[in-house]
């Protein structure tokens, strides 16, 4: 008689040519009773960066398997692995982590999944739980269907896509004029779930201190600055290899349009408030970065940084201001970095906020590390400190 049903899987298969995607299939094998998959991590198309990796295995239910980064050792930031535990999800839902071991080379990780834990025999394995394309235009169509927001096309990517931006407010010149940006570096996608945090609340007409914030502000928001990055599976590079926040000083159309885009909008409204929303591989901590070296510090524009940064140590108990990356030394400020661009230009409030790869020590999450969660919680404070200090800010204009 001939067989019935679905046919069951022949093997493991190994995918990462989607968007997002990252991981290339290096070798299947045995060792100790378990297979072992070893993968390695893509390049960015033109230049040296590597850490994010999204790769989805099919036939592993029900065997003991182990899966091999073997060049986790040679990436950007090999000391992002150490303590390191990388997020899987059986429905693309819910992101949980799984213990890695790191030895300086490889970063290992066991995936034993039962039989009756999922129906659709796949996995996804991700440095951090991943915010692909059709997530990004799903957020910019919800929010920019509410009242009073405008869905604005700034111009074209390298390989063509919209650059999106949502703007509230009448941009007349008699409110502050505050910019938050967030995924110049396409692999740190909890910016982009800080951005969905932001723009629910912000577009909330229910919420009071959205309300506030609108009333006393004109707002722009650019969710994701690197869609070809995100498409292509990069770690920091646009599709051109350039380092977006390395192009401030001078981007050109050619090599950083996003940037060019965004740098001559903020030309034309001016800036009294920026938030640069970034992701940092070996820090277990939100923490933000500021301007203290640019060569145009004015009066006062430190005095807003300490004001922003000591409230929202007050009000989130995610964040903290002890550890973070070193103050630039006066007049040693690198202008080609969002930050210090748009405070020395405008004498702006500029910041650079950064959220962990991994678990957050501050408000530790045994199962989920920091998440998609905490990154819409983080979003929301940040919101109430900027309501807070809106009506003290004054919007400058490049000189």
């Amino acid at each position: 008689m001939t067989a019935t049903g679905f046919p069951a899987p022949s093997g493991i298969a190994v995918d990462s040519r989607f968007d997002g995607g990252n991981g290339d299939l290096i070798a299947i094998g045995t060792a100790g009773g378990r297979t072992v998959v070893d993968l390695a991590i893509r390049t960015d198309a033109g230049c040296s960066f590597r850490q994010w990796f999204d790769v989805r295995l099919s036939g592993i239910t029900g065997r003991p398997v182990t899966v091999r980064l073997l060049n986790a050792g040679s990436c950007t930031y090999p000391k992002g692995f150490d303590g390191y535990r990388p997020v899987v999800s059986t429905d693309r839902s819910r992101w949980t982590r799984v213990p890695g071991r790191y030895d300086g080379r490889v970063l290992s990780l066991d995936l034993d999944i039962d039989a009756d834990q999922i129906e659709a025999d796949q996995v996804e394995l991700a440095y951090f739980a991943p915010y692909d394309l059709s997530a990004h235009a799903d957020l910019v169509a919800r929010a920019g269907s509410r009242p009073g927001v405008r869905r604005i096309r700034l111009g074209s990517t390298v390989d063509g896509r919209p650059l999106d931006a949502l703007a509230m407010g009448a941009f007349d010149g008699s409110r502050p004029v505050c910019w938050i940006i967030g995924r110049q570096h396409p692999g740190e996608t909890m910016a982009s779930w800080w951005m969905e945090g932001a723009l629910d609340r912000l577009t909330d007409a229910a919420d009071p201190v959205a309300a506030g914030l609108r009333a006393a502000a004109d707002l722009v928001v650019v969710p994701n600055m690197n869609p070809d990055g995100s498409f292509r599976g990069h770690l920091r590079a646009n599709a051109a290899g350039a380092n977006l926040n390395r192009e401030w000083a001078a981007p050109t159309l050619a090599r950083s349009p996003e940037v060019a885009v965004v740098r001559a909008a903020m030309l034309q409204t001016g800036v009294a408030f920026c938030l640069d929303v970034h992701g940092d591989e070996a820090l277990p901590h939100n923490f933000i970065a500021g301007f203290e070296g640019i060569p145009d510090l004015r009066p006062g524009q430190l005095d807003l940084l300490t004001c922003y940064r000591g409230r929202l140590d007050e009000v989130s108990p995610d964040f903290q201001t002890r550890i973070g990356y070193p103050a630039a030394r006066p007049q040693t400020g690198d202008l080609s970095m969002c930050t210090n661009w748009v405070a020395n230009t405008f004498g702006a409030l500029a910041m650079t906020l950064e959220q962990p790869f991994k678990d957050c020590v501050e408000a530790p999450d045994a199962e989920e590390g920091w998440s998609p969660a905490g990154c819409r919680r983080l979003a929301r404070a940040c919101l109430d400190v900027l309501a807070e200090m809106a009506p003290t800010l004054k919007t400058g204009h490049a000189r």
